[in-house]
């Protein structure tokens, strides 16, 4: 009975602390508990509903086991928001029958809709030993685990690892993952948006298994990759398939396609080399390896159709389902910078932790171009950056109606917090001429 009455007490003290959180994580003792783990042990057996643990900015050096499901893990900030832990596989294989355990943040198996945001994951062993072997930064054994707005790095190979059984759904947006051989190794379907990549070696930064399942995919879409000069971009054991689409390569790539490893423990390919690749390019220059080919893939998807729902065969839509868990807006439909392909759309955005309400502002540039990155808007009334104000509103969809073709529009959307506005990204989008 105490025990309840305690979670009780802790659960409002966080409600009523202005957060929207269950539980809230502080070094300064200003929160429910002062380590992330302490605060997972709290969540309910056999949890149902999404569970937000808040964790403010500091550095948690704690190893996370994650038992339940239906949780999420958010960061105050993605670069003060640390958490670190030195651990490398082989050390702990010498007095543990498994590998579970062996990582910063450990998923166990049978769990699902796992989400970590705004936040650093780091396995330091290697630069704290000088060893870069196997060390993971993440080693996840269920389903349906988000990534968003996070930074994963480990000193050694096999960073961000999920790795359950047959196989799960992983989706991963505007993260950046950094490690040494194939650092992004997930079994099963992934979907990894808006990210960079950095390698350390000379083997390969991804590898995918397909769990014996030949619509098993790794896809990634609008990412940059880079490393040391000379890294090779990937290369899989087992048979798998790779979606590569609007992606750029630093000029450090090595001109290596996706290969299959000579070793012990690779099996032959039984449904060939599945390696699709759209608009990719490479800095210095390209390699015909990586041309495009994606109406080579099965049923030849045009590369609008190549969707996070898409690649969990409608099994799952993330980006629909994705949960209102960071401190600012998130994820703009249309995307930032897209080009459309019809002059009507809607306007959808996953809102922040706390907001309200939202104020709409949406104008057209009186120029058919977009801003270039980094262009700040000119004042003035006749500028075709100036904002205009159209609504208030509850909802985080907006219709703004026929739109016309071959011109670029704005849109930013405030929040008001604790009746305060917090001011928008701004976003943009182009209609077809």
């Amino acid at each position: 009975m105490k025990k309840i009455f305690l979670l009780f007490t802790l659960l409002f003290s966080s409600i009523f602390a202005g957060e929207r959180a269950d539980l809230i994580v502080a070094k300064d003792d200003s929160g429910d508990f002062l380590k992330i783990q302490d605060a997972l042990d709290a969540v309910p057996k056999g949890n149902e509903k999404l569970f937000i643990i808040l964790v403010k900015d500091g550095l948690y050096k704690e190893k996370l086991i994650i038992r339940e499901s239906n949780i999420a893990i958010v960061g105050e900030s993605k670069e003060k928001t640390i958490i670190q832990f030195a651990e490398i596989r082989k050390k702990w294989m010498e007095s543990h029958d498994n590998h579970f355990g062996s990582a910063v943040v450990n998923i166990a198996a049978n769990t699902t809709d796992i989400t970590l945001a705004n936040l650093t994951i780091h396995n330091n062993y290697g630069s704290l030993y000088g060893d870069d072997d196997h060390q993971y930064a993440i080693l996840g054994l269920g389903t349906k685990v988000i990534l968003i707005h996070c930074n994963v790095i480990a000193d050694g190979a096999d960073t961000v690892s999920l790795w359950p059984e047959d196989g799960g759904m992983f989706y991963h947006s505007h993260c950046y993952f950094e490690g040494h051989v194939d650092y992004v190794c997930p079994r099963g379907w992934c979907y990894i948006t808006d990210s960079k990549f950095f390698g350390h070696n000379l083997t390969a930064s991804l590898w995918h298994k397909g769990i014996d399942d030949k619509s098993a995919k790794f896809v990634i879409r609008y990412s940059y990759f880079d490393g040391v000069k000379g890294f090779p971009l990937g290369r899989h054991h087992y048979d798998a398939q790779f979606y590569l689409l609007d992606c750029i390569f630093s000029e450090n790539m090595a001109d290596i396609p996706i290969f299959w490893p000579v070793s012990p423990n690779a099996h032959v390919w039984e449904w060939g080399t599945r390696h699709y690749f759209h608009n990719c390019q490479r800095l210095g220059g390209d390699y015909k390896w990586f041309e495009n080919n994606l109406s080579s893939a099965e049923d030849s998807p045009a590369p609008g159709m190549v969707t996070a729902k898409w690649t969990f065969d409608g099994k799952w839509d993330p980006e629909t389902e994705m949960p209102r868990i960071l401190p600012f807006t998130f994820l703009p439909k249309p995307r930032n910078g897209e080009y459309l392909n019809s002059t009507n759309t809607l306007l959808t955005w996953v809102p922040s932790r706390n907001a309200e309400s939202f104020d709409v502002y949406f104008w057209k540039s009186k120029y058919p171009q977009a801003l270039d990155f980094g262009e700040k808007l000119k004042d003035g009334p006749s500028a075709p950056g100036k904002p205009v104000f159209v609504n208030n509103q509850n909802s985080n969809i907006f219709d703004p109606g026929k739109l016309q073709p071959n011109s670029t529009y704005y849109w930013r959307i405030d929040e008001l917090i604790d009746g305060k506005k917090v001011e928008g990204k701004l976003w943009h989008f182009t209609t077809p001429e």
